[in-house]
Protein backbone atom coordinates (compact mmCIF):
# COMPACT_ATOMS: atom_id res chain seq x y z
CA UNK A 1 0.00 0.00 0.00
CA UNK A 2 1.41 3.36 -0.81
CA UNK A 3 1.85 5.91 1.60
CA UNK A 4 -1.32 8.28 1.98
CA UNK A 5 -3.54 5.85 0.43
CA UNK A 6 -5.13 5.06 4.13
CA UNK A 7 -7.06 7.49 5.82
CA UNK A 8 -7.84 8.12 9.63
CA UNK A 9 -11.23 7.61 11.15
CA UNK A 10 -12.94 8.26 14.14
CA UNK A 11 -15.32 5.94 14.65
CA UNK A 12 -18.17 5.96 17.41
CA UNK A 13 -19.32 3.79 19.62
CA UNK A 14 -22.77 2.09 18.58
CA UNK A 15 -24.07 3.51 21.71
CA UNK A 16 -22.71 6.98 21.72
CA UNK A 17 -26.02 9.34 21.11
CA UNK A 18 -25.03 12.54 19.95
CA UNK A 19 -28.66 14.10 20.10
CA UNK A 20 -28.36 16.30 23.48
CA UNK A 21 -28.62 12.98 25.62
CA UNK A 22 -26.87 14.12 28.77
CA UNK A 23 -24.82 11.94 31.40
CA UNK A 24 -27.63 12.79 33.71
CA UNK A 25 -30.31 11.91 31.37
CA UNK A 26 -29.06 8.29 30.64
CA UNK A 27 -28.44 7.90 34.82
CA UNK A 28 -32.46 8.92 34.90
CA UNK A 29 -33.17 7.15 32.36
CA UNK A 30 -30.99 3.57 33.47
CA UNK A 31 -33.00 3.79 37.13
CA UNK A 32 -36.08 4.51 35.17
CA UNK A 33 -35.92 1.28 33.02
CA UNK A 34 -35.56 -0.34 36.49
CA UNK A 35 -38.42 0.70 37.68
CA UNK A 36 -40.63 0.04 34.40
CA UNK A 37 -38.61 -2.24 32.34
CA UNK A 38 -39.27 -2.34 28.81
CA UNK A 39 -42.52 0.19 28.74
CA UNK A 40 -39.89 2.73 30.40
CA UNK A 41 -39.85 4.98 26.95
CA UNK A 42 -43.36 4.56 26.70
CA UNK A 43 -44.05 6.06 30.30
CA UNK A 44 -41.29 8.11 30.06
CA UNK A 45 -42.61 9.85 26.66
CA UNK A 46 -46.49 9.80 29.03
CA UNK A 47 -44.56 12.13 31.60
CA UNK A 48 -43.20 14.16 28.93
CA UNK A 49 -46.63 14.96 27.45
CA UNK A 50 -48.18 15.25 31.00
CA UNK A 51 -46.24 18.17 31.53
CA UNK A 52 -46.10 19.35 28.38
CA UNK A 53 -50.31 19.29 28.71
CA UNK A 54 -49.55 21.39 32.32
CA UNK A 55 -46.78 23.89 31.24
CA UNK A 56 -44.26 22.15 32.39
CA UNK A 57 -41.78 23.26 29.62
CA UNK A 58 -38.72 21.88 31.98
CA UNK A 59 -40.43 19.10 33.08
CA UNK A 60 -41.40 18.28 29.66
CA UNK A 61 -37.26 18.76 28.43
CA UNK A 62 -36.46 16.53 31.36
CA UNK A 63 -38.95 13.56 30.46
CA UNK A 64 -37.93 14.10 26.45
CA UNK A 65 -34.20 13.41 27.09
CA UNK A 66 -35.19 10.35 29.42
CA UNK A 67 -37.56 9.11 26.85
CA UNK A 68 -34.56 9.81 23.97
CA UNK A 69 -31.93 7.65 26.63
CA UNK A 70 -34.44 5.28 26.21
CA UNK A 71 -35.22 5.00 22.79
CA UNK A 72 -34.03 7.44 20.18
CA UNK A 73 -36.77 7.55 17.74
CA UNK A 74 -39.87 7.29 20.50
CA UNK A 75 -39.76 11.16 21.01
CA UNK A 76 -39.64 12.13 17.32
CA UNK A 77 -43.83 11.69 17.90
CA UNK A 78 -44.13 13.61 21.00
CA UNK A 79 -45.66 17.10 20.31
CA UNK A 80 -46.02 20.40 22.30
CA UNK A 81 -49.76 20.85 22.39
CA UNK A 82 -49.22 24.78 22.56
CA UNK A 83 -47.13 25.10 19.03
CA UNK A 84 -48.22 22.21 17.85
CA UNK A 85 -44.75 21.20 16.80
CA UNK A 86 -43.03 17.63 16.73
CA UNK A 87 -39.73 17.60 18.79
Amino acid sequence: MRPGAVQARTLLAANDNPSGVTPLHVNAALRHFAQYGISAAEHARAQATKAARSGDRQGFEWWLGICRALDRRMPRAVELPDCGSAV
